[in-house]
């Protein structure tokens, strides 16, 4: 135990040096941000020819060219959305998809569509330098927006270490390299001592309820999954074919988790009164949790705050 307490003082010393080092670059970041807004006409200002043109490959080996600094730029994906805020590039977003909701002013901003149906007129009526989407996307909507004349990128992180990649990739072909590094630094950081402080911690059992009705849980793959692992957990599931398998009482029962987790609008008391759960532990020992789900499941700069709420689920006697 005191072994494990040294190296968690250590990793908080550490946290704080690399906190101090990043503060003095804060005052930089922030006058990026305002030189940013105090431009009214972007399409005026010079960039240094070292930047740009960009030769750019994508997470789907798309090859693309960007000539310039994307000042207009619409997303599709809320992952994507919050990483363009932390970025500080809020002011330069024109669009974004139905489900962008955080932060708060995202939701201020013209929806384009969702995952399901894209306003590809509503796109092109916007004039964006760069579009960004989750995934491969649509083959049609794909070519419509080529077609168009618009630049279009995509990418579909699928584990912690992805998601700090993208928020530098996406620092470098916006030119705000600075505000990436010292973001990716921060998470890395915060993940590796949350990692170091469950290293020794016994595993505990865990189910998590993605819907009820049929069950269904998150299997190999996925960030909960891995946001399971990493936080001293032992994900049930496991060892399922896929990524979100049916769950039923029977296998639920007989693999006995210690920690069963569902969605915060979940009904926690409907949960316990279903017909077999009783024979459950965490049902027994009212370890049930309803959690946020964008914050521990959407691949965002937010996804290290998932895993701490997780670590802190799961081991709450550590984080005392």
């Amino acid at each position: 135990m005191n072994i494990r307490r040294n190296k968690v003082l250590l990793l908080l010393l550490s946290l704080l040096l690399i906190t101090s080092l990043i503060s003095g670059c804060v005052r930089v970041k922030e006058e990026y941000r305002e030189k940013d807004q105090d431009n009214d006409d972007l399409s005026k200002i010079e960039l240094p020819d070292s930047v740009y043109p960009m030769e750019i490959e994508d997470g789907f080996g798309n090859k693309v060219t960007l000539d310039g600094k994307p000042w207009r730029i619409i997303s599709l994906a809320p992952n994507h959305t919050e990483i363009l805020f932390k970025l500080g590039l809020g002011n330069r977003i024109v669009g974004v998809d139905s489900y962008s909701d955080y932060p708060a002013e995202a939701k201020e901003i013209e929806k384009v569509g969702d995952s399901e149906t894209i306003n590809i007129e509503k796109i092109i009526e916007l004039d964006p330098d760069l579009v960004i989407q989750y995934g491969p996307g649509a083959e049609d909507v794909n070519k419509s927006l080529r077609d168009a004349g618009i630049t279009l990128l995509s990418y579909e992180p699928e584990s912690i270490d992805d998601v700090i990649n993208l928020i530098t990739e996406l620092g470098k072909i916006t030119d705000t390299m600075r505000t990436a590094k010292m973001e990716t630094v921060v998470m890395q950081s915060k993940l590796e001592y949350i990692t170091q402080v469950v290293e020794d911690a016994e595993k505990t059992k865990v189910f998590y309820e993605v819907w009820n009705d049929p069950l269904m849980t998150a299997g190999p793959g996925t960030f909960l999954n891995e946001l399971i692992t990493l936080a001293g957990g032992e994900n049930i599931a496991a060892d399922a074919e896929e990524g979100y398998p049916l769950f039923d009482t029977e296998q639920l029962i007989e693999k006995n988790p210690d920690v069963y987790i569902a969605t915060k609008d979940s009904d926690k008391e409907e949960i316990i009164n279903r017909p077999g759960y009783d024979e459950i532990n965490a049902i027994n020992n009212d370890r049930i949790y309803l959690l946020e789900p964008n914050i521990i499941s959407r691949p965002g700069p937010r996804i290290v705050d998932g895993l701490e709420l997780m670590a802190k689920t799961l081991h709450p006697e550590l984080f005392e």
